[in-house]
């Protein structure tokens, strides 16, 4: 196929008509694997001839063929159905790539981008060699354009190192050694420029250097003569103002302005090196590969840096510069890190409150942008305001970090200061002529004192008792404020000081009638921060006695909120709801479930019809975000499982909701939303657990379960077997019955077993799955899946057969366990299966090594039933390996008894800490502050200090060398855990009893068996004696089961 034919056929992909699309696609994949094709397209790219939009079209198209099919090897886990590149075009790929994004248009380069960025990843340098030398080339040339391809392309194979380990940095050194004194020297010449070519040439410099020290600092940059003159440059970008006439005036536009983004990269830059590298203070103690570098940069550089960024801030203080939001955000960072150390903090300690006062404040308090947003989209205005993710990045939320970090790491000489602010801010609004008062100083000011509500809380603050004071005197004349942003502040500053016990019971029903008062605002974003701020208040018994008449009205608002906005924070709102007030929804129940599932489907319906990304790109779309959406979704499946829980005791209405859940499971599961299989397996698992059956309708659902289970070309179902295993479990728990009837059924679910034991797509905590699976069936089928034995033994014995391949104490039990199963299910099926395979003895030998690495309770019962099992048989009937080993069956049996009560009073403990309430607020935020050393008694307000999050990595750290893989004693070797909430047929089996029965059952109708289990017995008293207790516990349980049968 020739060049103009292959032209005309990305010119039909985007035809008006689908049809000819179609068809013009259908031919392009005819021909995608033909020899020459990729030179073809690299044609139509050089060609000046081709239109702009066909060029785009052949872009994205090669962007998505080299992703798919330029790496095949098996290991990279690439979809083979793709056809791999051929060498010769590989080779012209290579050899044309930068000499097009010389001439190709904007839209078109940053398409052909991403290809290259692969390419490098899998070829440099070992297949493209002479790629470096092409960039020198390039940086190297008089004509700016060119230089800035060179940019571009230094940039992509310096991004393929950004996140390697240090051992796959090796290439990078030479990178660095051959260009970055050329981009230093480029960009040093391009800081006396005001054109915005030279300000998108020095955002690149930028974030190529960024890249280069994401992960590691290099020796070569750590050396005077680099970070010097990169330093330098830095702050020169940084200080560097710009003209008034060229920034543009419309805000949004400001934002993006290059001149600033390109001064955003160089703060992220001095950021990244004080931060990860350069303080002292911020080093994790388990890493000291930086420390010498550390002391050096905060002596010589930290304090330049600092006099930079406050050079900078005194001019925005005074209004003098204008700074975008993403440059005050890397301030603030800076400066959150500049106070932890002692140098730094000298030079910041006597600016501390002008900076809370002038720089922080101001940011705190609302502003044009959030009126605007507040009036255009309060949607959009609730998302970027009241939603902790949306919000982290910006600048507001590092201006908080900041203060919230001044006040606790320097609370000696900061925290009074800043509640002197505060006070003075509200007392002067408080006290001004109406027409005087400033509302948004106000919001700020309570902004501010929420912020550092767990300080101000604590008993040590010296503030916390006069807090219910302060929210009566500043906060609960807002709920009827004029300004609707003040309303909602007064909403927030109740779930701020949501730990408040109020000594007045009228104020908590001032506060309470406040926030209802809200909920019916006509603005939205006070009604949310009205439902938020009476979640925080339902811990008080009277206001939950208040809410109990009311309560259908309020659950009827959340639902009209949730079809408004999709957040799941109000859905975590209901759930708290559903669950605090079961009983008196309990009549509403199924209204409340329809109304639920409705809103899911509508979120769900918004989610299918987002738009797509143009063309046949498959990448993410960042115009469109449907997080939000499947967050809010979840939230209300989240919502639906507590209200299926809290039902548990009435099974006619479930059976009704099971009847409303239908779409809201096949919606899900047909149409493979896989962001929320895990709360819609919640609702399965909650709906057949709860009723202890499976209706007609629950089992519809299996088939739909099976389906997703065997996936298709682009999901793989096995890869949420976890999510699956509890439903699945549920289906052979309470269908048993039709179970046990089924073939298909119990064939869909050997299926499910034989995949997961023999997949090698998954680890081996999820391969357990199917050994549980194993043992439902066999528990709960007894006597009716004979067939399924064999098969079963011959999956677990596949890995008991090669045990060094077990890397996980945890599934080398349940593979024990499995043929364990098998043995209580039926033992003379079992035996006959081992011998077949000459694997009895290898058997008994490792159950009987590992025998005190059964830990649970369940697990020491299925060993006390599988061997009371085999005592049933008939001495003659016996394998002769286990013949001549008979004794110590009894033994087994005498050592696992010995530790079953120890292991019942566990599981006992377990189960009171789970249904016990969370210990006292006070007491845990008191470990916490001597946790992080925040002992008031300790002046050490001018020395270093470290922050939670160095601490969190060091302690990450600490715990990943304690779990050293490397290790020859860890071996992996972590014991299983109690699951207080899992249910077998064999908690009804009173082991005890099993064993009198077992024993006596021998003795009495197999004496040849009798006296060879009991041959050791008569030297040993200690063994007679707890075999005798062991009796007496069995008659005494028998009698309390006869009293309570005829009571």
């Amino acid at each position: 196929m020739d060049s103009h034919n292959v032209y005309q056929l990305f010119s039909a992909t985007f035809d008006s008509d689908r049809n000819v699309q179609k068809q013009a696609e259908i031919q392009l994949k005819q021909v995608e694997a033909s020899a020459g094709f990729i030179p073809i397209l690299l044609q139509i790219l050089a060609s000046q001839d081709s239109n702009i939009e066909t060029k785009q079209a052949v872009a994205i198209y090669l962007k998505n063929r080299i992703r798919s099919s330029w790496v095949t090897d098996i290991t990279t886990g690439v979809n083979h159905n793709h056809v791999s590149i051929n060498p010769q075009d590989r080779d012209e790929f290579k050899k044309n790539i930068l000499h097009i994004l010389l001439t190709a248009p904007n839209a078109v380069r940053i398409q052909l981008l991403d290809p290259l960025s692969r390419v490098l990843d899998n070829d440099y340098p070992d297949k493209w060699p002479n790629y470096l030398s092409q960039v020198d080339a390039l940086l190297t040339s008089n004509d700016p354009r060119t230089a800035y391809i060179g940019l571009l392309a230094l940039q992509q194979v310096v991004k393929v190192y950004q996140w390697k380990s240090t051992e796959q940095r090796a290439p990078l050194a030479e990178i660095i050694q051959r260009t970055f004194a050329i981009i230093l020297q480029m960009g040093q010449g391009l800081l006396n420029e005001i054109n915005v070519d030279a300000a998108e040439m020095l955002r690149i410099i930028n974030k190529i250097y960024s890249s280069a020290i994401q992960y590691d600092l290099s020796e070569a940059l750590q050396d005077n003569n680099s970070i010097v003159p990169w330093v330098t440059f830095f702050q020169h970008l940084i200080e560097k103002d710009i003209p008034e006439e060229i920034i543009p005036n419309i805000i949004e536009d400001r934002q993006r302005f290059i001149w600033f983004r390109s001064q955003r990269w160089a703060c992220q830059n001095l950021n990244r090196l004080f931060q990860r590298y350069g303080n002292p203070a911020q080093l994790v103690a388990s890493s000291t590969v930086y420390t010498t570098f550390a002391e050096h940069f905060i002596r010589h550089f930290g304090p330049q840096i600092l006099h930079s960024y406050l050079r900078k801030t005194e001019k925005w203080i005074k209004k003098e510069i204008w700074l975008s939001d993403k440059i005050l955000f890397y301030f603030s960072e800076f400066y959150r890190d500049a106070i932890t150390h002692k140098i730094t903090w000298q030079i910041i300690k006597p600016y501390s409150m002008t900076l809370v006062s002038e720089y922080i404040f101001p940011q705190l308090c609302f502003s044009d942008e959030d009126e605007q947003l507040w009036t255009e989209d309060p949607v959009d205005y609730i998302h970027k305001k009241m939603d902790p993710l949306e919000d982290f990045n910006s600048h507001t939320a590092a201006a908080v970090s900041f203060l919230m970090d001044l006040a606790k790491l320097r609370k000696k000489y900061t925290f009074m200061g800043i509640m002197e602010f505060i006070n003075t801010i509200l007392t002067t609004y408080q006290n001004a002529p109406i027409d005087a008062k400033n509302p948004r100083h106000k919001d700020g000011a309570l902004k501010m004192i929420g912020c550092l509500s767990d300080m101000v809380m604590r008993k040590k603050s010296g503030v916390a008792h006069l807090m219910e004071g302060f929210l009566i005197t500043h906060v609960f004349s807002e709920f009827q404020s004029p300004y609707p942003f003040l309303r909602a502040r007064a909403c927030d500053m109740i779930i701020k000081f949501d730990r408040l016990d109020f000594e007045q019971e009228s104020n908590l029903a001032t506060a309470f009638q406040g926030i209802t008062n809200c909920m019916r605002d006509e603005e939205l974003p006070v009604k949310v921060q009205a439902c938020l701020a009476l979640q925080s208040m339902i811990r008080h018994e009277t206001v939950r006695v208040a809410l109990i008449p009311n309560i259908p009205m309020v659950m009827q608002q959340l639902l009209d909120l949730t079809n408004q906005i999709d957040t799941d924070t109000l859905a975590n709102v209901m759930e708290d709801f559903v669950e605090v007030f079961s009983k008196e929804l309990s009549p509403f129940a199924i209204q409340l479930c329809e109304q639920l599932r409705n809103a899911f489907l509508r979120i769900m319906q918004d989610y299918q019809n987002a738009p797509a990304v143009s063309g046949s790109e498959d990448i993410y779309d960042p115009s469109y975000d449907n997080c939000d959406k499947t967050m809010a979704a979840a939230g209300v499946l989240k919502t639906i499982t507590t209200l299926i829980l809290s039902l548990e005791s009435t099974p006619e209405i479930l059976a009704q909701l099971e009847n409303a859940l239908l779409p809201i499971i096949t919606y899900t599961l047909e149409n493979t939303i896989t962001d929320l299989y895990d709360d819609i397996f919640d609702i399965i698992d909650s709906c057949t657990y709860s009723t202890k059956q499976i209706s007609p309708t629950m089992w519809g659902i299996f088939d739909l379960i099976y389906k997703t289970f065997k996936g298709d070309d682009k999901i793989s179902g096995i890869d949420y077997i976890e999510e699956m295993l509890p439903s699945l479990d549920n289906y052979i728990s309470y269908g048993t019955g039709v179970f046990v009837q089924n073939a298909d059924l119990q064939a869909r679910i050997y299926d499910v077993i034989e995949t997961v034991m023999n997949s090698d797509r998954i680890n081996e905590s999820e391969r357990t799955c199917a050994c549980k699976l194993i043992e439902s069936v066999l528990l709960n089928c007894r006597g009716y899946v004979d067939q399924y034995v064999g098969p079963f033994l011959v999956l677990g014995c596949r890995y008991l057969t090669d045990l060094p391949s077990i890397t996980t104490l945890p599934f080398k039990i349940y593979c024990i366990e499995i043929v364990i199963n098998c043995l209580y299910y039926n033992p003379i099926l079992t035996l006959r299966n081992l011998e077949e395979r000459g694997f009895t003895q290898a058997f008994f030998s490792i159950w009987f090594e590992h025998i005190d690495k059964f830990k649970r309770v369940h697990d020491k019962k299925l060993v006390i039933v599988a061997l009371c099992s085999l005592l049933e048989i008939p001495f003659e009937q016996l394998p002769p390996t286990l013949q001549a080993g008979w004794t110590q069956v009894l033994d087994g049996i005498l050592t696992v008894f010995k530790s079953l009560p120890i292991a019942e009073e566990n599981r006992e403990n377990l189960e009171k800490s789970f249904d016990e309430e969370d210990s006292d607020d006070e007491d845990e935020l008191e470990s916490l502050e001597k946790a992080y050393g925040e002992d008031d008694s300790v002046d050490n307000d001018d020395e270093n200090v470290v922050d939670e999050d160095t601490q969190y990595l060091e302690f990450l750290a600490q715990e990943a060398a304690k779990n050293n893989p490397d290790d020859d004693e860890n071996e992996h070797e972590e014991e299983m855990e109690e699951e207080v909430m899992f249910e077998s047929p064999l908690d009804k089996v009173d082991v005890y009893i099993k064993f009198h029965e077992s024993f006596i059952g021998v003795q009495q109708h197999y004496p040849t068996s009798y006296n060879h289990l009991t041959k050791n017995l008569d030297n040993d008293k200690n063994k007679q004696g707890f075999i005798m207790s062991l009796f007496s516990i069995a008659e005494q349980r028998k009698n309390e089961i006869q009293s309570a049968q005829q009571s």
